[in-house]
């Protein structure tokens, strides 16, 4: 019977329904297929709190064994928890998640030892070649060495230790921090990560559960921060933080409730990173991250790099370029101290560092980097994504006072505002994303571009 898994396998990581779409006997031959493709002796998993995390990781581990791979087992943790074991015990690794995705879906996230991606052009595509070919043929060819062994380890007391030793936070006036932790990871990883600093946390959801009572655990969503920000409000707190289910994304709300845009936080974490290195290096930032992001990079001394939305290319560049730090929109940050992977628990620790350091307000602190005024990402259903992207570069390619480049979509750039239109790979979208320097030109170039892709 032929097998298609295209509607599982996605650009960078493996995402579906269980048990719909995948289920144990599945995962057993993509851990089969892992060892194969990445030539692994020994790898690292991990999972998140959904239900069907355990068993999922359990069934990888017995397909990765039975192709003569030893497994290190670290059990609960976040995405990024998984990143630092990777690196640190130079092993490919495998971290059961589906991320932000309501509780009946799951996935596999990958990566080579040192925590390299592993995507469509870097292993992927050969790893569904051969799980699709297997469940034609009934399973996993039998070895004639030896089984791996499968053992557990604990890595969270390190992996927080770790964080700690790159952003030191001991002598930083005493802070309220609200976290929401969306029932996901963050429950687990922020009591150890910030414990014994000068901080009084206020947990909000941190108990592990992957149907999520309360919220789906995608804070880029405004609607799931609502709480946050009531909390913050309520309770007088300095900062406010949330994080998506896997927690390897961190959102920021200043003292006032309101949101702190990722591209801020990119460009005050560039600062640091800068600041740290000597004012010299490198910093990646995607195309529609805020114009404020170069502009901070220059004057901080550092040299801004601009690269296609997506962590495998944010990751390329990275490695490419030797960068220090890389930030998009969506709230992933990169640090090359963590293996050019991403952590938010990392960019957190900046924030927290930044603004206990000084006496000020964090609305003060970062009205520094938030210069602009953006639309925000909005998405429009079309029957035709080519055509409509078509249509766009028509109406703006004869107009002398703006540029066009197709580096990812199609971005047009005038002397004070711009805008990116991007398909989206998995559904019938094109995402719009614009910034001007007030907020009338960035309403009137939205509400221009929008008649042009809905028109």
């Amino acid at each position: 019977m032929a097998v298609d898994l295209s509607q599982l396998v996605k650009a960078y990581d493996v995402r579906g329904v269980v048990p719909d779409q995948w289920d144990e006997p599945m995962a057993e031959l993509f851990g089969a297929a892992f060892v194969d493709v990445v030539g692994a002796r020994a790898i690292v998993t991990g999972h998140d709190m959904r239900p069907s995390s355990p068993g999922l990781s359990r069934a990888f581990a017995r397909g990765a064994a039975a192709r003569g791979a030893d497994v290190t087992e670290i059990g609960l943790c976040s995405t990024d928890q998984l990143y630092y074991a990777s690196g640190a015990l130079d092993l490919p690794g495998a971290m059961f998640t589906a991320s932000h995705n309501p509780a009946q879906y799951n996935g596999i996230k990958m990566c080579r030892a040192g925590a390299a991606p592993v995507g469509q052009d870097t292993g992927l595509a050969e790893i569904r070649a051969l799980v699709e070919g297997w469940a034609e043929t009934g399973g996993i060819p039998e070895i004639a060495e030896r089984q791996g062994s499968v053992t557990q380890r604990d890595t969270l007391q390190d992996y927080a230790s770790y964080l700690r030793s790159l952003v030191d936070l001991t002598g930083i006036r005493p802070l309220k921090v609200v976290v929401d932790a969306g029932n996901g990871m963050g429950g687990h990883t922020v009591p150890t990560v910030l414990g014994g600093l000068p901080l009084e946390v206020v947990p909000m959801y941190f108990e592990l559960d992957g149907t999520f009572p309360n919220h789906e655990a995608n804070p880029l969503d405004p609607a799931n921060i609502v709480d946050l920000q009531k909390r913050v409000r309520e309770e007088g707190a300095d900062i406010g933080l949330a994080f998506d289910g896997d927690a390897d994304r961190c959102f920021v709300v200043d003292e006032r409730g309101e949101p702190v845009s990722p591209s801020a936080i990119t460009a005050l974490v560039a600062s640091r990173e800068l600041a740290k290195h000597g004012g010299e290096g490198v910093v990646i930032h995607n195309l529609i991250t805020s114009w404020s992001v170069p502009e901070v990079v220059e004057e901080c001394g550092g040299t801004p790099v601009r690269t296609r939305v997506g962590h495998s290319f944010i990751k390329a560049e990275m490695a490419k370029t030797g960068a220090i730090f890389g930030g998009e929109h969506s709230a992933h940050y990169y640090f090359r101290d963590f293996w050019n992977a991403d952590t938010g628990m990392l960019a957190a620790l900046h924030v927290l560092a930044a603004l206990g350091g000084q006496q000020g307000t964090l609305s003060g602190l970062v009205a520094q980097y938030d210069r602009y005024a953006a639309s925000g990402e909005i998405n429009s259903t079309v029957d035709d994504q080519a055509g409509r992207l078509a249509a766009l570069k028509e109406t703006y390619r004869g107009r002398e006072d703006v540029t066009l480049d197709e580096l990812d979509g199609l971005t047009v750039t005038a002397a004070d505002w711009w805008f990116n239109v991007r398909p989206s790979n998995t559904e019938p979208l094109l995402r719009l994303n614009a910034e001007a320097r007030d907020e009338p030109t960035v309403a009137r170039v939205r509400d221009e571009v929008l008649a042009v892709i809905r028109g």
